[in-house]
């Protein structure tokens, strides 16, 4: 078994990512929103310039600065090249920067992961 790991850059491709995963069999993804040291530095990540009580205004031009981190067990070590196969048709080639970083690690135990016997 393998843990995938996947922090996304662009979170309006997530649908398009979760899709993905999903035709080559993946069954269930945990979705997080994240962000990265260098978007802390750049300040861009948190909005400590609102007031006490905003307006619609105030929120106009705000970009959303989060990634989304989705992570998932699967079986197989053929099912994580599906998963990376998969998660590149849909971001381009993931050694291109701003696309996302995707890791695995081998997975020795696992308790609370219910599937179905079919």
């Amino acid at each position: 078994m393998q843990f995938i790991l996947f922090v996304l850059n662009d979170p309006e491709i997530m649908d398009d990512i979760i899709t993905a995963w999903e035709e080559v069999g993946v069954g269930g993804i945990t979705i997080l929103p994240s962000t990265g040291m260098a978007r802390i530095r750049e300040k861009a990540a948190w909005r400590d310039d609102l007031p006490l009580i905003p307006s619609i205004e105030d929120f106009h031009d705000y970009v959303e600065a989060f990634n989304r981190t989705l992570f998932t067990i699967v079986d197989t070590d053929e099912m994580v090249e599906k998963v990376i196969e998969a998660t590149q048709r849909v971001t381009g080639d993931l050694n291109d920067p701003h696309t996302g970083i995707l890791v695995t690690l081998p997975v020795n135990r696992y308790v609370g992961i219910h599937r179905n016997s079919q």
